[in-house]
């Protein structure tokens, strides 16, 4: 990557939970009244504004339904509120299905649609679905974070620090307590990206690289991996007995991420680790949330002590009531939406950012929002976009770009901290920690 090498944004300072419950409290006021921060004051008598947002359903891998889903209900919800400065939304959905050949086709029908935007959309082939929106001119806005592209294009807007993120910061969290680690994760283009990620919070640690074990995307065994994976760490029940006799390998961690196969993946860890000392487990929010947790038996299940590394605060965190009004008005028996799911939080922070854009244009008289518009304003980045303490406040003009290699699009290098304590997702410490030193230092598989 060219270009001079820009200092770190400062801490993302922490809110109380008093103080963000008495913001959350007015952004509240603020939505419902239709004056506030994502709504304007319009009367929904001006041209609607066309958007996209797409997510695998149904497949065999990761499914993100909550994503259209929480799209539509933000729809339904703004238009009944008078709409975006008065314009009307209209949202489109598309079944990205997993798939090279969809995402393309995807892609086109925003196209074809007039869509102004892609907006906090799922997918892996970013090559796949970027090109026919840069020669569109439409931008991407919020996407979940799952493709190199996303952190590439000019194009892309994202919200989070995508995956390269979540990693870095989960190889930090477990370097205060872990001396070996093992990384299980998809044996696939993205999954070859991870192990220099979480290597690169592990060495801020001063702690060796992990051992990397990978595994099918589409696995329903993952015993072979669980073996490895304990082999890998020095979990030897000769040395440390069997986790049913109260044995623990002090030091060893695994670390599991296999988007929605990782519960499959800790099924199959909790039988055998009944045969073997019992180690640290970690993952990141996206692989593991608090269905997970539940399904694979809560407190009493394998992940119960796990650290977890998120993009946003925990989901009982006051800063989503705006969010879990919407979902309770607009689609309270839709069991799509997940309010804790990662993606469905990423898509609500994308809608915020697609309003704040929309009422900044309405304000400087321009009626007519295009994807050309939408795109100069937020190159521009005239005003930074709020998104209630959820995330830093965002922009992406070229001095808000941090210096990560292979990701020069990313503006936001925050994660969280989190823990399963007594079979529930709670913050492990207070704000947000910042990654971008890590990430700026990475080394790739070229050395560089």
């Amino acid at each position: 990557m060219t270009g001079r090498r820009r200092p770190s944004p400062r801490p993302f300072p922490h809110t109380s939970a008093v103080a963000s419950a008495a913001v959350c409290t007015a952004v509240v006021a603020s939505l419902l009244s239709g004056c506030g921060s994502v709504l304007g004051g319009g009367s929904g008598d001006k041209e609607p504004v066309t958007v996209m947002t797409w997510a695998p359903e149904g497949t065999k891998t990761t499914n993100m339904p909550g994503m259209p889903a929480m799209a539509e209900a933000y729809a339904r919800w703004v238009n009944s509120h008078g709409g975006i400065a008065g314009h009307p939304l209209k949202v489109l959905t598309c079944n990205e299905r997993n798939d090279s050949a969809q995402a393309t086709r995807c892609a086109q029908r925003a196209v074809d649609a007039g869509a102004v935007a892609v907006v906090g959309s799922y997918s892996q082939y970013g090559r796949s679905f970027m090109s026919p929106l840069e020669v569109a001119g439409i931008p991407f806005i919020g996407g979940y974070g799952a493709s190199d592209e996303e952190f590439a294009s000019p194009l892309s807007y994202p919200v989070n620090g995508g995956q390269a993120a979540l990693l870095a910061g989960n190889g930090r969290q477990l370097a205060g307590d872990c001396k070996r680690v093992a990384l299980v994760r998809p044996d696939s283009i993205q999954g070859d990206q991870m192990p220099s990620l979480l290597d690169a919070g592990l060495q801020s640690g001063s702690r060796a690289p992990a051992k990397d074990v990978k595994a099918p995307e589409d696995g329903t065994d993952y015993s072979p991996q669980v073996t490895a994976a304990l082999k890998a760490v020095g979990a030897d029940p000769a040395v440390y007995g069997t986790a049913d006799a109260g044995g623990e390998a002090t030091g060893s961690c695994v670390s599991a991420s296999l988007g929605d196969h990782t519960d499959t993946f800790f099924d199959s860890f909790r039988r055998l680790q009944e045969q073997s000392p019992k180690v640290r487990v970690a993952s990141v929010l996206g692989s593991v949330d608090q269905s997970t947790v539940n399904r694979t038996g809560g407190a009493s299940g394998p992940l119960e002590g796990a650290d977890i590394t998120g993009w946003y605060p925990v989901a009982g965190d006051p800063r989503w009531l705006p969010m879990r009004r919407v979902i309770n008005e607009e689609a309270f028996d839709d069991s799509r939406i997940d309010p804790a799911d990662q993606g469905v939080q990423t898509t609500w922070i994308a809608y915020t950012v697609l309003s704040a854009v929309i009422r900044q244009l309405d304000e400087a008289g321009v009626e007519d929002i295009t994807g050309h518009a939408l795109q100069t304003t937020l190159d521009r980045g005239d005003r930074a976009i709020d998104t209630g303490g959820l995330t830093p406040k965002l922009r992406w003009r070229n001095d808000d770009m941090l210096a990560v290699t292979d990701y020069p699009r990313i503006v936001n290098g925050m994660v969280t901290y989190q823990v399963v304590r007594n079979g529930e997702l709670v913050a492990a410490q207070d704000g947000f920690v910042n990654v971008t030193l890590t990430l700026e230092r990475r080394r790739t598989d070229d050395g560089n």
